[in-house]
């Protein structure tokens, strides 16, 4: 997980998950829509899940 992934997950969150397919977006910009924390949560999880 690169330092600009992380940045871009805390400031926009589904476009750092653009690249994980569209089940992951989605579920990042509903979680982001119903409250910025849940989606920038959602967003590391998905992000430090696909590195290992």
């Amino acid at each position: 997980m690169s330092v600009w992934r992380v940045i871009l997950s805390i400031i926009f969150p589904p476009l750092a998950v653009l690249d994980k397919g569209c089940g992951s977006v989605l579920i990042v910009l509903l979680l982001t829509v119903c409250g910025w924390v849940p989606g920038v949560i959602a967003a590391l999880v998905i992000l430090n899940k696909e590195t290992r």
